[in-house]
């Protein structure tokens, strides 16, 4: 068996073991993944992993950006899009800089060099602060701004990291160029984008073919990505803009098959991936701390940098976020602004939430080994492992340490409002069901009895979700009969399920047959609780 072949089988079942570690431990499971992959990277035989960026910034990136955006909650995100834009833009920037003067001042590098850690360090990786949040109950804003962030801010890093890189190995640099670039990259990558996503709905709307469609979907963050790659826009804002564009124009192209297929693929795969990625950046720590033998500095010297970066970056997302925060209530007194302010509970817990990923390691493995003039790039070495120390730390004490943030300062979210808002829903929709019936009733195709039995299924419903919203008084114990109800329905689907297994085993139905009852079985299960 080659090298490859025994690291994909160790990578795969890792991946699977340490997940599981990590639902048993209640931990996030990014962290358990990177420790995981810092003890694979010690066990002999495993031979030595170089993450190469591209993987990360071509391969990883684009299907993992356009998910997030085509499920993401477009009216959060349009209703907290200054709080996001100055998060994935100012905030970016004030990294930038931060760290850059940081590393200049304190650690010795050149200021080309310090400005491309700067950059490498001003995105955030949301996945490990999301999951603990949901976990927690925390409520919904936190964690949609926090994504919100994270899909637009590795554009505001990514152009900044290549002016830095460019400056650095002997370019020239204008500050009127680089800003009239950064608007020409995003307002191109967004534009193209959204013709790509116009596109592919178009399509999309004449197919009839759950299985192409799911295909179609799987390509289209890279449908966006590469030929805004291509011409020198940002692939970031491209795929963003596609996977917005296209999941407010989901219910229109998508039935029902289509729409459950396609999600069950995309929580696999999303997971795969971020799995995968979380893992590897484990295994880089051989090379990494290698690479500090071609340096002056110390394991030790090093660590203490790392630390210190780490502090750093910490230390300009709290002070950016309570002094935006000031500012902007000082200047903006309006009753809307003010009915959605955070409380300073809020912010720190956001403000902590603030981890470094595989974009910032990606990044900075992506550093030229040499200038133009031949010579080697200042500091690359060692900016490659401030940049993992940086990424480790803000997982592992952030996230470990987030949990008991979030239940000491009690920024808690009791799910009443979501509660409410499904119960709006559920009695819109069985009042659209009913008035429908209605329309149908004279119609020369329906039948009485049909029309009855429906009736009587949503009238059902619909009195038990105003009993549940309080519109309604529960006078012959409606919600009780419901449940019953549910308990008697989930014992004959499981005798239902027993029987499909025994006509399997004893040959009489094939596996596919069984698979396609079980699904049937699952979805009318799935409904009983409407």
């Amino acid at each position: 068996m080659s090298e490859l072949q025994i690291f994909i089988a160790a990578l795969l079942v890792s991946v699977a073991l340490l997940n599981t570690i990590a639902n048993r431990l209640r931990i996030p499971f990014p962290i358990v993944l990177v420790f995981g992959g810092l003890l694979l990277a010690l066990v002999p035989g495993i031979p030595n992993v170089e993450l190469n960026p591209d993987l990360v910034l071509v391969v990883f990136l684009p299907p993992l950006l356009y998910s997030a955006a085509f499920f993401a909650d477009q009216q959060a995100l349009r209703r907290d899009m200054r709080v996001i834009a100055l998060l994935a833009i100012g905030l970016v920037l004030a990294t930038v800089a931060g760290v850059g003067v940081f590393a200049h001042e304190v650690i010795g590098l050149p200021w080309a060099s310090s400005f491309t850690l700067g950059a490498i360090l001003g995105p955030t990786d949301a996945i490990a602060a999301t999951a603990i949040l949901r976990r927690l109950s925390v409520p919904r804003r936190i964690a949609t701004i926090l994504e919100g962030e994270a899909l637009v801010n590795d554009a505001t890093a990514l152009v900044a990291y290549k002016v830095a890189v460019a400056v650095a190995v002997g370019e020239g640099f204008s500050a009127s160029h680089a800003g009239l670039e950064f608007l020409y990259v995003a307002a191109g990558g967004i534009a193209l984008g959204l013709v790509v996503g116009y596109l592919l709905a178009e399509i999309r709307k004449r197919l009839d073919d759950p299985m192409t469609e799911a295909t179609m979907s799987l390509f289209s963050g890279y449908a966006a990505f590469l030929p805004a790659d291509q011409l020198g826009l940002s692939g970031v804002l491209a795929t963003v803009a596609c996977g917005l564009y296209l999941g407010y124009r989901a219910p229109e192209l998508q039935g029902p098959q289509t729409r459950l297929q396609t999600q069950t693929v995309w929580e696999v795969l999303t997971f795969l991936l971020n799995a995968t990625l979380f893992v590897l950046i484990g295994l880089q720590l051989p090379q990494i701390v290698d690479g500090l033998g071609h340096t002056s500095f110390s394991t030790g010297e090093a660590v203490w940098y790392a630390l210190l970066a780490s502090l750093v970056v910490i230390a300009i997302r709290f002070v950016w976020g309570f002094g935006t925060t000031a500012l902007l209530r000082l200047v903006d007194r309006r009753p809307s602004q003010k009915a959605k302010r955070s409380t300073w509970r809020e912010r720190i817990v956001n403000s902590w939430a603030g981890m470094r990923g595989a974009v910032s390691l990606a990044a900075a493995l992506a550093i030229p080994l040499t200038t133009d003039s031949g010579a080697a790039f200042p500091g690359r070495d060692l900016i490659l492992f401030v940049t993992f120390g940086v990424i480790l730390f803000t997982l592992v004490v952030q996230g470990l340490s987030l949990p008991v943030l979030i239940r000491a300062l009690g920024v808690r979210e009791s799910g009443e409002e979501e509660r409410n808002e499904e119960l709006r829903g559920r009695l819109a929709i069985a009042d659209a069901a009913l008035g429908r019936i209605d329309e149908l009733s004279g119609a020369a195709w329906t039948n009485d009895e049909s029309i009855e039995r429906v009736r009587a299924l949503y009238e059902f419903r619909r009195r038990r979700f105003k009993v549940q919203a309080g519109k309604a008084p529960d006078e012959d114990g409606i919600e009780e009969r419901s449940l019953q109800y549910q308990r008697l329905m989930h014992q004959i689907y499981d005798a239902q399920r027993e029987t499909l297994v025994e006509l399997r085993d004893g040959g009489d139905v094939s596996s596919e047959v069984v698979r396609r009852l079980e699904r049937e079985l699952d979805l009318e299960e799935s409904r009983l609780e409407v």
